[in-house]
């Protein structure tokens, strides 16, 4: 019948699956090591953890824009829209909603 797959498993379609059992750890074996020292190694190379109270540097935003925008850039014009954000503490979105208002006053102005 058209549609119709083969079997991986063959003609039996019961798969023995007795003997599957993860892997047992050798008395001795290696342990994990203790937990203060893999952050005490994550730390001393730059990783920080993910645990406790939010980053400061990182914030979320409500502002009630919720519509994506994608336009193409020179490297140079990407680069001094957001050293400006930066400088100015601004996100994208109010940059932006800036440089409108100042290109509409300017334009105004300028008739």
């Amino acid at each position: 019948m058209p549609g119709d797959r083969a079997s991986i498993f063959g003609e039996d379609e019961e798969l023995d699956l007795s003997d599957f059992a993860p892997k047992q750890v050798a008395a001795g074996g290696p342990a994990a090591p203790p937990l203060q020292h893999i952050r005490k190694l994550s730390e001393a190379r730059g990783f920080r953890s993910r645990e406790g109270g939010r980053d400061p540097v990182k914030r979320r935003y409500r502002t009630g824009r919720n519509v994506q925008l994608n336009i193409k850039v020179t490297a140079e014009t990407l680069a001094e829209f957001n050293d400006l954000c930066e400088r100015h503490g601004w996100v994208q979105g109010e940059a932006l909603a800036r440089a409108v208002e100042a290109l509409k006053a300017q334009l105004a102005d300028s008739h």
